[in-house]
């Protein structure tokens, strides 16, 4: 049988041959069109990945811009003062960090850059000179600080660099500041890799909102902006040292940067506001069931409420938080809050003095529900590293009287009286406070052939002076005006008293501030630290 053939040539096929060529070309004609549709598919994802990449080079490069117009260079002298010789003025140093322009030609920063600070300069990348600069408002609690410069020379071109929200886990951030090694600009990119309650190393004692991205945070870095989608999303902050953790920064996150422009608005910072209890996680089936809870996966159970803090005479120990402004609270302690678990204290945070917070309360086997009006917790400022105001003592005879501070024990170290350190650890934890709003310490004996015997005596806590109770030092030199020849001063857990005759003191006191070149014998002012009222009340005592 013949047949036109396959490509047009006159052959003799089968029809099975005939069959076979069929198919063989059907199956290379599926393959060639299978070939050209993985090329569409491989064309398609390219430009899915590609066109963002070339649009985000564009918003990166105006994000850039803006950074380079707004984002300045502070340089700082600064003053710390010296706890172990608290006449002293202390040492002078300079340092450097980065700050960035907001609304209303502020500029806003880190605390911990312009602490103590004397004289401080602002530079821009765009201009050579530099600009004398002011702090308006400093919030060593959370880390941040205003400043403000008069000359307007400063601010032309330059425009407010927007704050956005919380940026999302695994997504990159751009860090911008002037670390060590140059002057110019700097950017570190690095994708946050951690939302959580931190450490503010700066405060000493603080904890709120941080977020951890894997980029290294650097001198020069801190208070510069970290920025995403052309906003700023935190301020640069804080890192671990390279013997500890590579590549590893954390930045203040909005909703900190937010409450702290909102508490400056009436002229003056409140400090962060604490519902001032502890609890405890009710993970435990055990637990729950002595509670008579559910096994709902609600609730943390109120282990100790402080005196004089916000819950004090409307919580209660044994009581079972179930939620906080109608936010669930999940047996860990956390809430949901922006579509993030956070720690119940987050709600509390963003809040003022003066607001209020509702709870609804398990107690007693029965649903109760409370408002608490919310406060500062000054019954734990003294575990707050102190800056710019001088240190406060009393000097009588060459003894040096100082308040227990955290500036105080950093600066005696291991020096520190075993009472005394048990006296600091135990101030908030078992209310000390309440008796002793401000432990005082015989810090230090400036030698003297009038003093000389009571060296040995240094590193306690004083109890009382001629009598008299010590509790704060405003108490002290009214005590010793009091008793007669003598003042006796004794300190808590040791018999021996230090003693010395008063007309002596007169006498000495004039060539002991002339040796150790002590220009005044007290600084008694409070300023503006904060105590605990304390709870005591006894006959002849004032508050």
């Amino acid at each position: 049988m013949r047949e036109t053939g396959f490509l047009g040539h006159s052959e003799s096929f089968t029809k099975a041959e005939l069959s076979s060529i069929s198919a063989i070309w059907f199956t290379r004609f599926a393959e060639m069109i299978r070939f050209h549709f993985m090329k569409l598919r491989l064309l398609k994802s390219l430009l899915i990945v590609v066109l963002p990449l070339l649009g985000g080079c564009g918003k990166g490069d105006w994000q850039l811009g803006e950074a380079k117009k707004n984002v300045v260079m502070v340089e700082v002298t600064s003053q710390t003062w010296d706890y172990r010789l608290p006449w002293n003025p202390g040492t002078v140093s300079s340092a450097r960090g980065a700050g960035f322009v907001i609304d209303r030609k502020r500029i806003l920063t880190n605390a911990h850059v312009v602490s103590g600070a004397r004289y401080l300069t602002v530079q821009r990348e765009a201009d050579p000179r530099k600009y004398q600069g002011k702090v308006l408002f400093v919030a060593h609690d959370c880390d941040l600080a205003l400043l403000e410069v008069e000359d307007s020379e400063f601010f032309k071109g330059t425009s407010d660099l927007p704050i956005g929200g919380i940026p999302e886990l695994e997504s990159v951030v751009s860090v911008y500041g002037f670390p060590i090694g140059g002057d110019r600009l700097t950017v570190t990119r690095g994708v946050v890799s951690r939302i959580d309650y931190n450490s503010y190393t700066h405060s000493g004692r603080e904890s709120h909102l941080a977020i951890q991205i894997d980029a290294a945070i650097n001198p020069g870095n801190s208070g510069g902006p970290v920025m995403q989608n052309d906003k700023v999303v935190g301020v640069a902050f804080q890192g671990f040292r390279g013997d500890v953790a590579q590549n590893v920064g954390y930045m203040i996150p909005t909703p900190v940067i937010r409450r702290f422009l909102k508490d400056v608005e009436d002229g003056k910072y409140d400090h962060y506001v604490d519902i001032a209890i502890r609890w405890m996680a009710l993970e435990n089936p055990a637990m729950r069931g002595y509670y008579h809870r559910p096994n709902d996966g609600l609730g943390v159970v109120v282990t100790d409420i402080f005196s004089e803090g916000s819950s004090d005479g409307v919580l209660e120990k044994g009581d079972v938080l179930l939620s906080i402004d109608g936010h669930p609270i999940e047996s860990d302690g956390s809430v949901r809050l922006d579509g993030q678990p956070v720690q119940l204290e987050e709600i509390v945070e963003r809040k003022f003095t003066g607001d209020t917070v509702e709870l609804e309360v398990w107690r007693n086997q029965k649903l109760e529900k409370k408002q608490i009006t919310l406060r500062p917790a000054e019954m734990f400022s003294m575990y707050e590293n102190l800056y710019e105001e001088p240190p406060r003592y009393v000097m009588y005879g060459g003894l040096v009287f100082q308040p227990l501070t955290a500036n105080l024990m950093a600066g005696l170290v291991s020096g520190a009286d075993l009472r005394l350190r048990q006296t600091y650890s135990l101030f908030g934890q078992d209310q000390l406070y309440k008796e002793t709003p401000e432990p005082v310490i015989l810090t230090t004996v400036l030698p003297d052939r009038s003093n000389v015997y009571i060296a040995g005596l240094t590193g306690q806590v004083v109890r009382e002076i001629n009598g008299k109770r010590i509790r704060t030092l405003a108490d002290v030199l009214p005590a010793l005006e009091l008793g007669g020849e003598r003042s006796v001063i004794r300190f808590e857990g040791d018999q021996r008293p230090a003693v010395l005759k008063k007309k002596e003191v007169d006498q000495v006191m004039p060539r002991i501030m002339t040796q150790y070149g002590i220009s005044q014998p007290n600084r008694t002012e409070l300023g503006s630290r904060r105590l605990a009222k304390g709870s005591y009340q006894q006959e002849g005592e004032s508050r």
